[in-house]
């Protein structure tokens, strides 16, 4: 129990630690930036499971939440859950959870598997989540935000990649995925 805690806590501040990561603006995302924490959020599904890597990722939110700047370029309080990017946070909980249930379903090797994982839980659900939030939010009609979205593509297909690389890396370790 005090090793899953530890490692919930480790997860978090690792997607903490990547709001550290200059965060990536362009006009054209209408205010969603691109930035290096949704793959936190996924390795945290991918290395410590579903379960595990969706608390680390609301651990984190909760710290955000009360103020805390660790969002890509010193973000933090409650009025990030209300502007543009408040659908793609809170999709973070959920997006950990999916990713860690693809990466234990999936039998194709480490990589694939992590990449596909990643991918699917990374990009598609944070999209599913913020896309909608994004266009209530700002006006926006559904298919600006999805063009948003679009716009949003070359990094998730990026942090993927990352994720799968580290998963591989990593794949002799036994971080108590469940």
């Amino acid at each position: 129990m005090f090793r899953e805690i530890g490692l919930i806590i480790l997860f978090a501040a690792i997607i903490a630690a990547l709001g550290l990561v200059p965060r990536i603006d362009f006009p054209f995302l209408g205010g969603v930036p691109i930035t290096a924490q949704s793959m936190g959020v996924t390795l945290a599904g991918v290395l410590i499971g579903a379960r595990n890597g969706a608390l680390a990722a609301a651990v984190f939110l909760v710290a955000v939440a009360f103020g805390m700047p660790l969002l890509a370029g010193g973000r933090g309080g409650l009025d990030v859950f209300t502007g543009p990017t408040a659908g793609f946070l809170i999709g973070f909980v959920p997006a950990a959870y999916i990713t860690g249930v693809l990466f234990g379903a999936l039998r194709w090797g480490v990589f694939l598997a992590a990449l596909f994982a990643a991918f699917i839980g990374g990009y598609v659900v944070l999209n599913m989540i913020g896309i909608p939030v994004l266009a209530w939010v700002t006006d926006k009609s559904m298919r600006e935000a999805v063009g948003v979205a679009a716009g949003l593509l070359p990094g998730g297909i990026i942090k993927a990649f990352g994720t799968a690389i580290i998963a591989y890396l990593l794949a002799g370790m036994n971080f108590g995925r469940n």
